[in-house]
């Protein structure tokens, strides 16, 4: 499920992809709801591209939630985004132990921890594992980063 649920720069929380088109996506928001266009020119990545450094090999976001959802029996966090760095550091230590300190900051932890919330609060499956679709040739997606 995690390929529908896409993190869109300068636009807050979660949105699930409903529709794509040539020259733009509609998306909705799991906040609220509400359809919005995202056109090619912004970015954005589907929590399934998603990994986390750790001091051996990365590991995919889907396991970082699975863990999370073990430590926390299925519920969401009480960590957010006003939770101070060295709580969420401790939280993210003892469910991923092996991450990158050097290259995983608190800003990232808390938007992990925030997605995870959103996820459970909208009944979201990230267990599940998709299995990849080829694109047809000549529909590549474009890369129009700013």
């Amino acid at each position: 499920m995690l390929t529908k649920v896409l993190s869109i720069s300068g636009k807050p929380g979660l949105y699930k992809l409903i529709s794509t088109t040539k020259n733009l996506n509609i998306v909705e928001s799991l906040l609220d709801g509400k359809r919005v266009p995202v056109y090619l020119t912004e970015k954005v990545v589907a929590l399934s591209d998603v990994s986390i450094y750790t001091t051996e090999e990365d590991v995919p976001l889907r396991e970082v939630f699975r863990k999370i959802k073990e430590k926390e029996n299925g519920e969401k966090t009480t960590l957010g985004s006003k939770s101070s760095n060295a709580e969420v550091f401790r939280y993210f230590g003892e469910v991923l132990p092996n991450y990158d300190t050097e290259k995983v900051y608190a800003s990232d932890i808390k938007k992990i921890l925030s997605w995870y919330n959103i996820l459970i609060g909208n009944g979201i499956d990230f267990e599940k594992v998709e299995a990849k679709t080829e694109e047809p040739a000549g529909n590549e997606p474009e890369n129009n980063e700013k």
